[in-house]
């Protein structure tokens, strides 16, 4: 029985609700439980989706995107955020010949969708009048993106397979700054057909923004030369005459997999459009490319009179091309590659007006890429993919295979799997020492929030999972770089770039959230020397918390504490009493394993104590309030507000291994009054006055709401705005509490906003895209699957929350990955465990 099979199965048996007539709160819920728990199908987008952009490019690396057009776009290569970026004159394109001598030639890519109204219609770097195909979809799975096309002219099929090689636990071959694009062209006639398929890049070096017309400008000169080395053929882009700290200074190259492609270095270097009527001419004739063009005739006058853009061809466009006979019924693959390579990288953080201006004159200082070590241009990242391409593949598809070889709802693979784009977003990084920091997000031409800020990425679960090491090394910079001798962490990193530490206020809930990251880097890693050279450091945070938020050390922090929504709760708040619980029951268990056992004690004793005071004192029997004498006196508070981070602290235990701080019926009872009174149905019916990101009949989680009354005259700012990092920490929330339908309707809810014609599937936005928060939705997997890990013991084990009579599921300890199946004997009941490592280290892992 294959998985499919098997899923439907198993959703059918979830859903039956055990043959009682459904009760009136079911017949209200916003989807059917058949929605919730037998949706496995692959989501796929049409071409109007014009908001789907598929990122491609390795760890940070810059990226490029496919659109559900099979277009190219956001092309985000130059160290800064950059979404709008459009690179000219780069697509592919394909030509069929017949037996006949019919020829059909388009660009491959489906016809441009409304709105067409621009003030310069299309511009000519576009060549919107160059045909299309009629049609096509939009589908992936991570980290592959396919494109299928339909065309009523072509005689044969064509399809875009595309992705950059991602293998958890493997940062370096997850970090290659390139692409890999796969044409499949299948002749389903019973004549054989000639097929060409070229490839268009315009070297885009020295890139210093766009015109009044919305023209590419450069700095320098730039060149391009063809190359070939192995059975590699294309051609290589660098710059010539550029300052050497330009971001836009580096190496770009366009590449086919076939040692008898044609290339032709530069299109025609003429007047007007003299270079794109020539290629597509020549491409067009007989399907292979001339290496050079030239032209004698006389040109236009004012050429010589005007240095305008439109008047010269300035573009230096390469273009490579493969021609092969498919046999009928046959197919044949027209591999390119993609890659780049730009070194500098600003040491800093631009994100103001001021800034950026800086950074575009040259006046800021560059730290070089991790990246560019290893490929110092653009030529080598490509011969890497090409002589690697077998292993990386394989490691790719055998991790993309094994998600999605699962008993788990698809929109819930969808938000643990699209969210990783972050990852390979222009908001992660990596500084040549190999470091990672990343901003909040990016804006379209800038960061948002600063220094890996530890408030923002205490949500964040996919990185410790997959890639411990990356996340190993921000907590080395936190604790070792960014904790001064008072115990005081700075909240944003500017040590991890060489800068002066950033001066701030010390936030509450970051420095105590990063103690609890540390415990469960630690637990992933199974590293004692990674414990022992920041234990001293943890300490000293854990007592500055005591002395500043703890005064009077009773486990509940009462003093004024700065959080993540850019302002100060004051009074006892559980989000943040609840991140200091755990952070105190991960120091008693770390100074334990070191035998420390006088701070032992004392984190164990502080622990029990705060947590049964919480509870008592916030605890108003549906959820936990803010206790604070004389509300009307603070602005920006919450009070007796149902507030979603009220648990805050818990969702990061349950991720971390630590369990329950707080009672575990409270936290059910709190997680569902969260889902019950936060939950909207539509945003209509929601009137609020901060931005918004939920509209009209679309549903979604918002972070307060004050059901019982007393509501501030100023609530906390963002109140009202709807965050999907928070909304994947309530669902994992509901799903540890057993409430399996209202976890899985608040993630379907985000994931349904998230259809690639409203929002970007891949690019969850809160302040900018790809937003770190939204890497909470790993959290999400590890609670359905109840995944529990302790490399200190060598452990793993499953608790899965649906299907478990016949369960599989991904599975990532740090160490290891692959497939977890367990299914239960129909005559016996016996649950039969099965762990498949499919990659790293597993001799060592039991399942208990």
């Amino acid at each position: 029985m294959n998985y499919s099979t098997r899923w439907r199965n198993c959703a059918r048996k979830q859903c039956r609700n055990n043959g009682r007539e459904m009760t009136m709160e079911e017949k209200e819920r916003l989807y059917p439980l058949t929605d919730l728990y037998a949706d496995n199908t692959q989501k796929t987008y049409g071409r109007e989706a014009e908001s789907c952009a598929f990122l491609l490019g390795g760890i940070g690396t810059g990226n490029i995107s496919v659109g559900a057009r099979g277009e190219l776009k956001s092309w985000q290569i130059f160290n800064q955020p950059a979404v709008e970026n459009i690179n000219p004159y780069t697509f592919f394109a394909i030509r069929t010949q017949e037996e006949d001598g019919t020829i059909t030639a388009k660009v491959l890519e489906s016809e441009y969708t409304p709105p067409f109204a621009k003030p310069q219609g299309f511009l000519r770097c576009e060549t919107a009048g160059w045909p299309r195909l009629s049609d096509s979809r939009l589908s992936s799975r991570y980290p592959f993106v396919q494109v299928e096309f339909q065309d009523k002219d072509l005689p044969v099929q064509v399809s875009l397979e595309a992705y950059t090689p991602f293998i958890p636990l493997n940062a370096d071959d997850s970090g290659i700054p390139g692409a890999c694009l796969r044409y499949r062209v299948k002749n389903s006639t019973n004549r054989p057909v000639t097929v060409s398929v070229a490839g268009s890049l315009n070297n885009a070096v020295g890139f210093t923004g766009y015109d009044m017309f919305d023209i590419m400008t450069f700095q320098g000169e730039r060149r391009n030369e063809k190359r070939e080395s192995g059975r590699l053929k294309g051609v290589f882009m660098r710059g010539d005459k550029l300052p050497d700290n330009l971001l836009s200074n580096g190496t770009m190259a366009l590449a086919v997999t076939d040692e008898k492609a044609t290339v032709r270095p530069y299109w025609l270097l003429g007047q007007w459009t003299d270079g794109a009527e020539d290629f597509w001419e020549d491409f067009t004739s007989d399907g292979e490319l001339d290496e050079s063009s030239s032209v004698e005739a006389r040109g236009c006058r004012m050429a010589e009179l005007f240095d305008y853009t439109y008047l010269h061809f300035f573009f230096r466009v390469g273009a490579v091309c493969s021609k092969r006979v498919v046999k009928p019924g046959g197919e044949e693959l027209f591999e390119f590659m993609i890659t780049w390579s730009f070194p500098n990288r600003v040491k800093g953080w631009p994100d103001s007006i001021e800034a950026l201006e800086a950074v575009k004159n040259g006046e800021y200082e560059t730290i070089r890429n991790y990246y560019a070590a290893r490929f110092p241009d653009a030529w080598s990242a490509a011969e890497y993919l090409d002589q690697q391409k077998e292993r990386l593949e394989a490691g790719s598809r055998m991790f993309s295979n094994a998600f999605y070889q699962t008993t788990l709802p698809g929109y819930v693979l969808e938000a643990a799997a699209d969210n990783i784009t972050v990852l390979r977003s222009p908001t992660c990084f990596r500084i040549e020492n190999g470091d990672f920091l990343g901003w909040e997000g990016v804006d379209r031409t800038a960061g948002c929030g600063s220094g890996t800020c530890t408030h923002v990425w205490n949500y964040a679960q996919t990185v410790a999972f997959l890639f411990p090491e990356l996340e190993r090394s921000m907590r080395r910079i936190e604790f070792l770089k960014e904790t001064r001798e008072n115990g005081h962490m700075a909240y944003r990193t500017y040590r991890g770039l060489g800068l002066e530490q950033w001066d701030m206020l010390p936030s509450a809930d970051g420095q105590l959230g990063t103690v609890v990251r540390f415990y469960r880097e630690w637990k992933l890693s199974g590293d004692d020397e990674f414990l022992r050279e920041s234990w001293e450091k943890i300490v000293s945070c854990m007592e500055f918390a005591e002395n500043t938020w703890d005064q009077d050390q009773d486990g509940v922090l009462e003093q004024a504490q700065h959080v993540t929504y850019d302002t100060e709760l004051y009074g006892i708040t559980s989000m943040v009493s609840t991140i200091y619980l755990a952070a105190l029951k991960a120091s008693a268990e770390m100074a334990g394993y070191l035998q420390d056992e006088k701070r032992a004690e004392k984190f164990r004793d502080r622990f029990e104590a705060g947590s049964k005071k919480l509870d008592e004192i916030s605890f108003n029997g549906e959820y936990y309030i803010q206790i604070l004498d004389h509300l009307e006196n603070y602005r920006y508070q919450y009070g007796e507000g149902c507030l979603s981070d009220q648990l805050l602290g818990q969702f990061m235990a349950h991720c971390a291994g630590l369990g329950y701080v707080l009672p575990k019926e409270h936290v059910k009872k709190a997680s569902e009054s969260i889902f019950k009174y936060n939950f909207i149905r539509h945003a209509r019916d929601y009137v609020h006055g901060e931005r918004a990101f939920i509209l009209n009949d679309e549903s979604g989680l918002t972070p307060c709401t004050w059901p019982k009354g007393g509501k501030p005259r100023f609530p906390f700012t963002y109140y009202g705005e709807v965050w999907t990092g928070i909304e994947y920490e309530a669902a994992t929330l509901l799903l540890y509490s057993g409430l399996i339908d209202e976890g899985l309707t608040v993630v379907k809810a985000v994931r349904d906003r998230h259809d690639g014609y409203r929002r970007n599937p891949w690019s969850e936005v809160e302040s900018g895209n790809y937003y770190t928060r939204s890497m909470a939705s790993y959290g999400v997997l590890l609670a359905l699957t109840g995944f529990a890990f302790d490399h200190r013991t060598g452990t793993i084990s499953f608790k899965p929350q649906i299907n478990g009579d016949d369960f599989s599921s991904f599975w990532c300890n740090g160490k290891a990955w692959g497939i977890y199946h367990q299914k239960k004997d129909a005559q016996t009941g016996e649950l039969h465990k099965e762990m498949e490592v499919l990659y790293g280290q597993g001799d060592d892992i039991r399942v208990i």
